[in-house]
This record gives C-alpha cells, structure tokens and sequence, in this order.
C-alpha cells in the first residue's frame, strides 16, 4: 500500500491543533495554545496568518518532520459561500472567500489559507473537507412560512459525514446507497438525513432543533418576539441567550454533560427532567428525519461528544429503536476526518473538487 503523509490543520479561537498522519496512523498531534495577549494585536483573523504558520512550521521542526515528506495538506473548510459535501482542492476562488470571510468571520477561515501556505512552498496538493457551510437540502427542505426567511444548511459536516463514510465501510456498503440519519451531539446538535450521499435535509442547530448544552433550538417564535421587544436585552444580549447561554446552560448553569449526570446520581430532580428533555427533543426531530424519507432508514447513527453518555444515548435510542438500528460513534475527531477526506482523494476514490 502506498504510504501518504499528510499535515491537518485545525484552527479554533484560541488554539491550532494540527497532526501528521501517515496513511490512517497518526505520527504526532499537538495543540498550539494562543494567549488573548497573543492575538490581541491583530484585527481580523486573516491578520494571524503569519502568526500561526511559523508556529506551525516550529512544532514541524520539532517533530523532525521534513515537510517535503508530506504528500499533502488538508485544512479545516471555514464557512464559506453554500457547496456540495466532499473534498476540496484550495484554489484562488476560495483563498479569496477565506481571506474577506465570505459568510462570518471564525478562525477556521485559516485552515485553507494556512494549508495552502505550506503546500505551495513544496508542490503539493493543499485540501479543505466539508466546511460547516456544506449545503445539499432538497428545495422541499429549504421552504418556511415566511419567504423572506428560507431554511439553512449550516451544521457540523466534518463529523457528520465522516462518521457515515466510517459507518459505510463498518457495514461493508456503498456510502452512497445508504440511508442514514445522523446526529452530532456536542455543545450544539446537529441532526440531519442523508441519502445517496447528500444530506437532503438537516436542523442548523443555531436556528432550530433541539435544545443543546449551549443553545436554545427551536423555540416559540412568539415568547422569543417577546424577549427581543422587552427592552431588557441588546440585540448581541440576545444572541448569547440563544447561542452560548441557553439549554443546559440556561436551565442548569452547565454545559457539562458529566456534571449534569453526576447531579442526577445524586437525586437532582430537576437535572434529570432536563436532561431527558434534551434526549426527548433529539428524539422527535430524528422521528421527523425518517418522515423525509418515508421511513426507509438504514441506520441512526450518534456521534459527537455526548455520544459517550451511555444514559443520554439510552434515552434517545429507547425513544426511536422502532425506526432502525442506533448505531453508536462517540467523539469527534476533525483532524482526522480530514485527513480521510484527503486520502479518499489520494488514492483515487474521490476526485478533489473545485471551488468556484
């Protein structure tokens, strides 16, 4: 078999984790912490560019890893302009859209540029793999009652389509003829279905959904007019009760999953009705994902964080095991889903796509 190493790059806030894999084999991984004293001096996200490449290009050289070695550089998608799911060669078009922060400003609008940053210095390929922006609803899908106010696909693609290639090759299928409904359960809950290898329809859990640790999911529009009207609250006020401040968080001053069961052990009454709550809206909204497609579901499939909770996934799989088998994938590991997603091109089982 042929041997590819390959750089992932990861940026977050206040850190850049990257990792060199060798094939599916990790060599070493490390996690670059950035001081807000750090970054203070810099205005926008692209400004850190130089920054975060020469501390990148420093734990290279502190790992002996010879950078001509790499046969390519893969680097977290940022949001960008709507696209189709798979992996993406980093052209000019996206360097582009990276840099002006097409859609908002997040510190993985980074991992391209910085990918293509390395790769270009030694004739490689550089790649992105399905960014948060990844959008392949049906136009059933996209409709709301209020024109002006379309439906978006915006949720946790990376994991979400990793997993299912990994759930693919688990039950020895073609990943584009299964049918699955997929659920990340992290500080926010993504819960979408795919079928021939789209997900057709899925919750962007910053707008709808269930409740999460963090946000608030789908919530009565008219009690939510009411808060905005108020005049308690600043429209940013607003959006941090929704996203950051809400579910668990709001209800039990926590987004710690294990701190909320450790208070259920407890007796904690009120922990244990929340919690189960949680569970029961990831359950409603995967029995309306199998509505999308008839019911013909070839698997429930939880990952994400929180799939590690033996009591939440007994709650939500107890709820909808009657629509097909709950097949279970904790974590969420983005550096290599990555990586994956750039071997799948390496080795000829995808072709790379472009940008435009």
């Amino acid at each position: 078999m042929q041997q590819y190493k390959i750089l992932a790059i990861n940026p977050g806030s206040t850190s850049t984790k990257i990792a060199v894999y060798t094939n599916e084999i990790i060599d070493f991984e490390q996690v670059i912490r950035h001081s807000i004293d750090e970054l203070k001096p810099f205005t926008t996200i692209y400004d850190q560019y130089d920054y975060r490449l020469q501390l990148v290009k420093k734990a290279l050289l502190d790992h002996y890893i010879i950078v001509n070695s790499l046969a390519a550089v893969v680097g977290r998608g940022g949001p960008l302009k709507p696209l189709g799911s798979g992996t993406y060669a980093v052209n000019d078009s996206m360097i582009h859209d990276l840099k002006r922060a097409v859609q908002t400003e997040h510190a993985s609008n980074l991992g391209g540029i910085l990918a293509r940053g390395i790769a270009d210095q030694n004739n490689i390929p550089a790649f992105i793999v399905d960014p948060v922006s990844v959008d392949e609803l049906e136009p059933l899908a996209r409709i709301t009652g209020l024109p002006e106010i379309p439906r978006r696909s915006l949720f946790h693609a990376l994991n979400l389509k990793a997993v299912a290639h990994r759930v693919a090759k688990d039950l020895n299928k073609d990943y584009t003829a299964l049918t699955l409904i997929l659920i990340h359960l992290g500080g926010g809950i993504s819960v979408g279905v795919q079928q021939n290898g789209k997900m057709i329809d899925v919750t962007n859990p910053n707008d709808l959904g269930p409740f999460s640790p963090e946000r608030a999911g789908a919530v009565p529009s008219y009690g939510l007019l009411n808060l905005c009207f108020s005049g308690k609250y600043t429209i940013d006020e607003i959006k941090k009760r929704l996203i950051g401040n809400a579910g668990l968080m709001a209800h039990l001053g926590t987004s710690d999953g294990r701190e909320v069961e450790s208070r259920i052990a407890s007796g904690d009454t009120k922990a244990a009705l929340i919690y189960e709550a949680m569970a029961y809206q990831v359950a409603k909204e995967i029995g309306a994902m199998a509505a999308v497609v008839y019911g013909q579901v070839d698997g429930i499939v939880l990952t994400g964080g929180l799939a590690y909770s033996t009591i939440l996934v007994k709650m939500i799989t107890d709820r909808v095991k009657f629509i097909g088998p709950v097949i279970v994938h904790p974590g969420e590991d983005e550096l290599k889903a990555l990586v994956e997603g750039a071997l799948r091109v390496l080795r000829g089982e995808e072709q790379a796509k472009v940008y435009e």
